[in-house]
């Protein structure tokens, strides 16, 4: 028997075992990090051959992916319809825009602090890689206009976020407006909107329930496609990012949870654990959008018109990794490779540039990529020594999207309580007897 039978006959009892650990009432979070552990030791022991079981977390990210945008426009629209006003709206989406360009300028000054010492990218001799193509900074210009959905069925077919979004608060604005007119013609609209949306959310649970055979499939597909020899010579960028992104996580997320919100951090980070883990095996904040309303929603109990708003925003605006403290970080490797000094100057440009370019490039695919770029050309470093960084690029998106969820996670929690519609009674319960009744 070849060896990738012998990888799939295994991959198979594990996702058995899976399922046996559901039927045994083991909590949906502890499973997951089962599923992910499982998922690195088979892929590091059977190597490629263990892809043989990739299709499985394939189908996984597609599932999720197939309800992003009909969630997205049912729980915006059924979200921002209950509000009371439009400068309800305004307040809403004002406070989470600066809470997620906040936190995404403290990423950056984190990104340099911990750089800085590490030394990245000293020593490192610059390789040219002939197939790397710098990636396209679109103009300020061109962004606005691609955010205005000109075509909002082609935006959908397409996935574009931002387009979506905007026609469903469009929609949304034009029913309270009509509503103050005439209701009895709007109310159809909104009961057809309103029960649609729970169907969503109940598709959404569907989905969510399969998340453990999918991150077991996806962690080892990443873990037999990556393997030491490419960490292992910028292992000690790829520590920094981690150890950056767990700052980030810990104290300023962790301390905007403690002294804003005034609960127990680690009972909200429990409360959206299931949305961290896909995020970080999936590498998609879209993709993770519907466990993280749900999470937010069902465990943390953040009302759906607040979770349903910011998550979507957060996945596109301000993302604390991808926009701020990985372009930093990447910005300080470069220069030292090509042994420029950045002086104090260069590090406020830096934390500046980032902030704002991640309003500029929200909805641009490449995150990551189009912001250092924006960082590099500003600073006026080589925008190939990104290439460096491309064969280690899954390893880090994996913790940059579990970070910008858990930005985007906090932000939707503090909104969620300066408007009295977070419910600290029913979350200081216990969250693992909650669990089995959410997920």
């Amino acid at each position: 028997m070849s060896s990738s039978y012998i990888s799939l006959v295994f991959s198979i009892i594990i996702l058995f075992f899976l399922y046996f650990l559901k039927t045994k009432k083991i909590s949906f979070g502890i499973r997951v990090l089962i599923a992910m552990f499982l998922g690195i030791v088979i892929g590091a022991f059977f190597k490629k051959n263990a892809l043989i079981i990739e299709p499985v977390g394939k189908i996984f990210v597609g599932l999720i992916k197939m309800i992003v945008i009909p969630l997205i426009i049912t729980s915006i629209i059924s979200s921002i319809t209950s509000l009371n006003s439009t400068n309800q709206i305004k307040k809403i989406g004002l406070k989470t825009i600066m809470l997620l360009l906040f936190t995404t300028a403290i990423a950056t000054a984190i990104g340099i602090l911990v750089a800085l010492p590490f030394n990245l990218g000293t020593g490192l001799k610059f390789v040219q890689d002939s197939s790397f193509k710098a990636r396209e900074i679109p103009t300020f210009s061109k962004v606005l206009t691609d955010m205005i959905p000109s075509n909002p069925i082609a935006a959908m077919a397409d996935g574009k976020t931002i387009p979506v979004i905007i026609f469903s608060i469009i929609i949304s604005i034009a029913i309270i407006i009509e509503e103050d007119k005439n209701p009895i013609y709007v109310k159809p609209v909104k009961d057809f909107i309103n029960a649609f949306a729970k169907i969503m959310f109940r598709i959404t649970k569907i989905i969510i329930k399969l998340a453990p055979y999918g991150v077991f499939s996806l962690m080892a597909s990443i873990s037999a496609a990556y393997g030491l020899s490419t960490l292992i010579p910028l292992g000690k960028f790829i520590i920094a990012v981690y150890l950056a992104c767990l700052l980030q996580i810990v104290i300023v997320h962790g301390g905007l949870v403690a002294f804003v919100v005034k609960i127990n951090p680690l009972r909200f980070f429990k409360s959206i654990y299931p949305a961290q883990l896909v995020a970080f095996t999936t590498q998609s904040s879209y993709g993770t959008l519907p466990i993280t309303i749900k999470s937010l929603t069902g465990r943390t109990k953040i009302s759906e018109q607040i979770a349903s708003f910011a998550a979507p925003i957060g996945a596109t605006i301000g993302m604390n990794a991808c926009g701020g403290l990985y372009p930093a970080i990447a910005a300080i490797f470069v220069a030292n490779v090509f042994n420029i000094p950045l002086n104090i100057n260069d590090y406020l440009l830096l934390i500046a540039t980032t902030t704002f370019a991640s309003i500029g490039i929200a909805g641009v695919p490449g995150t990551a990529s189009i912001a250092t770029t924006v960082v590099l050309s500003v600073l006026g470093l080589p925008i190939e020594g990104l290439a460096m960084l491309l064969g280690i690029d899954v390893i880090i998106d994996m913790i940059r999207t579990a970070t910008n969820v858990t930005g985007a996670s906090v932000t939707a929690l503090i909104v969620a309580n300066s408007e009295n519609q977070f419910d600290r009674e029913a979350f200081n319960k216990d969250i693992d007897e909650l669990e089995l009744n959410t997920v």
